[in-house]
């Protein structure tokens, strides 16, 4: 089994449940962990794989709430660091159909400092890149950029997930889209969103979407589509596979639920990056991935609602 390092932000969600998608109105929150690489640490851990947590957390009470979570699901945490910056907040209102509205407080996420010593640690493994905060400047993005060389180094198979959130970059998407792609040229396998997938490549189009991250260099894409499942471009599997039937509360998590569920697969290849070329069981992997990302959307908040190995296979 090979370790997932997932490098990012963990961050509190004030989730404002049952009170629609418009923050300005609500005003019951609920407390709960979250932020995109913490979450892809904790499916991979709970679905019996092993993952390393690479960010930074405020040295204060909602800090030590998050570290106690990660501990508990039993991500590794000796590459987490902490920060007497406040920890970094967010602010979620969903609607009846499950889609959300965002506010951010940036803290302690963007006080990670670069550890060379961590390269070692890659060697052969998984790592993978969440960039939900992690482009927006400060020690965080110098350290991202760093691990990403790292990595391509070590023969590591990299991961990466846009996480593109329009509260953070509002009328600056140009300097995210263009923040983006020297992970997407040296990923192995890339996870977009829909509207992500048409932000960075220009395209309206799935198909042609994908034709273009291939030509930049992506060998694997897949392309989360909410109910309908999720396009996956490989080089010997291009369709969209189908998810599960659900009636969904909150999305928050889905997509971390989705690509921690793959990697975890992944993980328990011997060589990581067969699965670029021998895709046979590419479309299996993806049908779990998706019953993993379709569980998460049926209770509140991303991790609490983290589906178990049980459950999935």
């Amino acid at each position: 089994m090979k370790t997932v390092f997932c490098i990012g932000e963990v961050l509190i969600d004030f989730v404002a449940e049952n009170q629609g998608n418009d923050l300005s109105i609500a005003n019951i929150f609920t407390k709960k962990a979250g932020g995109a690489p913490a979450n892809v640490a904790c499916a991979i851990a709970k679905l019996d794989g092993k993952s390393s947590f690479i960010g930074c957390i405020g040295e204060d009470q909602f800090g030590d709430f998050l570290y106690g979570i990660l501990k508990d699901y039993k991500v590794h945490l000796d590459l987490t660091q902490r920060s007497k910056t406040f920890t970094t907040l967010a602010f979620v209102s969903i609607s009846d159909d499950g889609e959300r509205d965002f506010v951010f407080s940036r803290g302690a996420d963007k006080k990670l400092k670069y550890d060379k010593t961590v390269k070692q640690q890659f060697k052969d493994n998984i790592v993978h890149f969440g960039a939900a905060t992690a482009l927006l400047g400060g020690n965080l993005e110098d350290a991202y950029t760093h691990y990403l060389f790292d990595a391509l180094t070590k023969n590591s198979f990299i991961s990466f997930d846009p996480n593109f959130r329009i509260d953070l970059w509002k009328d600056n998407t140009q300097t995210f889209i263009k923040k983006c792609m020297p992970f997407i040229e040296k990923s192995h396998l890339c996870k977009f969103s829909l509207e992500e997938a048409q932000l960075l490549s220009g395209k309206d189009e799935i198909t042609e979407a994908c034709a273009f991250f291939h030509e930049i260099g992506v060998p694997l894409i897949v392309v989360t589509l909410g109910g309908d499942g999720t396009y996956v471009s490989a080089p010997n599997l291009k369709k969209t596979i189908g998810s599960i039937s659900v009636t969904p509360v909150d999305t928050t998590g889905a997509g971390d639920a989705f690509i921690g569920c793959l990697l975890r697969q992944i993980s328990f290849l011997t060589d990581p990056k067969s699965i670029l070329t021998e895709t046979d069981n590419l479309e299996q992997m993806i049908t779990i991935a998706n019953k993993a990302g379709a569980i998460t959307t049926t209770n509140f908040g991303a991790i609490p609602s983290l589906p178990s190995a049980e459950e999935i296979f």
